[in-house]
């Protein structure tokens, strides 16, 4: 598990780095600061971003529960304010008002007028002759009264029994209205019948029947919505929202008193006031400049740890954007969940930041960009301390819990070391404050595992970050060490032995690496890559070469050329590989501005009196700049001369570290990489250790000598040897 405080820095790339002579190039200079005013401005912007979308209401500053001690000083009134009704109360008492407005209808007066009237006139036409005027004064007395009491669709009907309505408004033309019982009406059925079965007994009902009088019968009886709307709207305005006003400089609650019913409904009344004190101009400019104030010195201290402590990510501009950029997604999404209340805070993954930014960088740079933005997000969430505590013991849990992510795995049990510290922080803030185990809100617990899900697409996040920002990851890392890898396979067939003197010196860096507390998986992935470029001349390079040497046939100055020319090559064929930068660095860097010393020797042997240029001699370089790349150097130049050995003793292993180290320093060639004396000493005493395994001698086994006095040879058993 990596260290929360572990000082190793983050990957550097040659870029990262220029020459001591160059340090004090103005150009150079100008540019460097350049893009830490660049950077400045984008630290400036994420911190106007942030305060545009912060919620705009004011944030109450007191927490409390009903049931709970007050936790603060003494709370008086700062100003007058309403105590509002609860809301359970103010929802009762518009669920009965709703209750006691029953629905309104119209009665359309000249329906009854003109069936009336239709019936008059179709009795004169056709029925005149042939029936009874009692007929038709018994039909025109009944329409006259069922047109009076009132005729209704069955749909109204069955809908105001279906709501159990006794009553309706009837609206009259006056826009007067009168309360009556629903049994007054008829619907059309009813009054059909009605028509029928009370008609005198001298009148044949047979022959009402035949007349068709359902043409005469009309609704009259209509609902008038808009009419209960407005109604309803009038009377729950009429209601009053409020029990009592309270007076400024009067007493709220003290020092440890318990919240009670009515204590907790005053405190929720004030803190309503004065979040709707909030909406005019003056408050809102006032408020957003305390929130830009706020974000921008929380930035502004980010900005400082990363010029002061972490100047090499503040010197690339795409380290700051890839912090502040997760800095204000992260709190963009805060804030607007809190403004729409889309869901629960704590489902937001604030752990994915430390992640991501400890998969890229160091444990410091993680941990202190996790509480800048944790400390952004509590300005608007409620509780805020507990917000905090379990933020903060989360980002801890993370940061500690994985070095660099390297595998599924280890995101799996990061994530689930978040959620258990989220449950257990939970938990114990609930018994903290209540002492009982039934208080606990297990609903925050599904907010954590959702949290959970989200943190699993971290490892999906990560390719991403490295598209977007050129890093390259832990993940990345091991998938190009893998010697199946097209590159490699491709290495192994055309340079056998170049790719047999990586691997050789890849376990050399490596453990180096592992002493000193460099970068391992970065060494191990260079030094696998680092002679790539010999794959376009691989004949001309030893390690892969027969019997005859092409070298023999060709001048100094151009077998120099050929040699340092797989540098070159190197980097052409890494980029069109997509390698990245980090890895790439390894193969600029493994010869360094060093010379190609057997050339340029003999070439100078060849023609003393000539005056040699050494540029025609010396690999561009750079440099190596870190402790990866300096151990790279090191372990190829070892590697490679322990081969011209004749015999592999301590003495003489010992000797060829030491020359060719200490040449190595004679050239300058580490001048620009944070290795330590102490730091070379460790390398060549793993070196050592290492190359005597790799060249071990075997054990050379006694003969057996036979008795001269034996008589019978035969008998005598001759001694099996091995190799150790």
């Amino acid at each position: 598990m990596g260290g929360l405080f572990d000082s190793a820095p983050p990957l550097l790339h040659s870029s990262d780095f220029i020459e001591i002579d160059k340090q004090f190039n103005p150009l150079l200079q100008m540019k460097k600061v350049k893009t830490q005013y660049k950077a400045l401005f984008f630290f400036f912007l994420t911190a106007l971003i942030l305060t545009f979308f912060a919620p705009q209401e004011l944030k109450f500053k007191y927490q409390f529960h009903r049931g709970k001690p007050w936790q603060y000083e003494l709370l008086t009134a700062p100003y007058d304010f309403h105590i509002y009704k609860p809301q359970a109360i103010l929802d009762a008492e518009r669920d009965s008002v709703r209750s006691t407005i029953k629905p309104y209808f119209t009665m359309d007066e000249t329906v009854g007028a003109q069936m009336q009237l239709a019936w008059r006139n179709d009795y004169e036409k056709n029925h005149k002759g042939q029936l009874s005027s009692v007929y038709d004064l018994y039909i025109v007395d009944f329409l006259r009264q069922i047109y009076r009491k009132g005729l209704i669709s069955n749909e109204d009907s069955k809908a105001l029994h279906t709501n159990d309505e006794m009553e309706v408004n009837l609206l009259q033309s006056d826009r007067q209205s009168t309360r009556e019982p629903i049994t007054r009406f008829y619907t059309l059925k009813e009054a059909y019948e009605m028509l029928i079965d009370e008609a005198p007994i001298q009148l044949d009902r047979e022959v009402l029947r035949k007349l068709n009088l359902t043409n005469y019968l009309r609704v009259n009886l209509t609902e008038s919505p808009d009419m209960y709307r407005q109604v309803l709207q009038e009377e729950l305005q009429n209601l009053s929202v409020s029990t009592g006003v309270v007076q400024a400089g009067e007493r709220i609650v003290g020092t440890g008193e318990i919240v009670d019913g009515h204590t907790y409904n005053v405190l929720q009344s004030l803190k309503k006031s004065y979040e709707e004190r909030s909406g005019g101009s003056a408050y809102q400019f006032t408020r957003n400049l305390g929130v830009f104030l706020v974000i921008i010195f929380l930035l502004l201290g980010l900005w400082a740890y990363m010029l002061y402590f972490r100047h090499h990510l503040f010197n690339r501009l795409h380290n700051s954007l890839f912090i502040l950029s997760l800095v204000l997604i992260l709190n963009l999404i805060t804030e607007l969940t809190i403004h729409f209340s889309w869901f629960n805070i704590y489902i937001i993954p604030f752990i994915i930041l430390p992640i991501l930014v400890r998969t890229f960088h160091d444990s410091r740079t993680a941990f202190f960009v996790h509480v800048i933005n944790v400390l952004i997000a509590a300005m608007f969430v409620r509780d805020t301390y507990e917000f905090i505590m379990l933020q903060m013991i989360a980002g801890i849990v993370s940061v500690t819990s994985m070095r660099r992510l390297t595998s599924r795995l280890q995101l799996v049990r990061t994530t689930f070391l978040v959620f258990l510290s989220y449950s257990v922080v939970q938990l114990s803030f609930s018994l903290m404050q209540d002492g009982r185990l039934e208080t606990t809100d297990g609903l925050n617990v599904l907010y954590f595992g959702v949290n959970l899900i989200f943190l699993m697409f971290s490892y999906l996040l990560v390719y991403l970050v490295e598209r977007a920002f050129g890093y390259v990851s832990n993940i990345s890392l091991v998938e190009l060490s893998d010697v199946n890898t097209p590159l490699l396979s491709q290495l192994s067939e055309v340079a056998p032995g170049t790719f047999q003197h990586s691997i050789q010196v890849s376990i050399l860096a490596t453990e180096a690496a592992t002493k000193i507390g460099a970068d391992v998986q970065l060494v191990r992935t260079g030094a696998l890559y680092h002679d790539i470029g010999k794959m376009k001349n691989p004949s001309y390079f030893t390690e892969n070469q027969g019997a005859e040497n092409p070298h023999s046939k060709l001048p100094f100055d151009e077998s120099a050329r050929i040699i340092i020319r797989h540098v070159t090559d190197g980097i052409a064929l890494a980029q069109k590989h997509g390698l990245p930068n980090s890895v790439i660095d390894f193969i600029r860097t493994h010869h360094g501005r060093g010379k190609a010393k057997y050339f340029y020797n003999s070439y100078c042997n060849q023609y003393p009196d000539t005056e040699v240029d050494p540029e025609i001699f010396t690999y561009p370089g750079p440099n190596p700049f870190s402790k990866e790349t300096a151990i790279l150097m090191m372990a190829d130049a070892i590697e490679a001369s322990s081969r011209s050995l004749n015999r592999h003793t301590e003495e003489g292993i010992r000797e060829l570290i030491d020359r060719i180290v200490d040449s190595i320093l004679q050239d300058g060639l580490l001048e620009d990489t944070p290795l330590t004396f102490r730091d070379i000493r460790v390398c060549k005493e793993v070196f050592f250790e290492k190359i005597k395994i790799m060249y071990h001698s075997r054990i050379t086994y006694p003969e057996l000598k036979k008795k001269e006095q034996e008589k019978d040879p035969e008998t005598v058993s001759p001694a099996s040897g091995g190799a150790v």
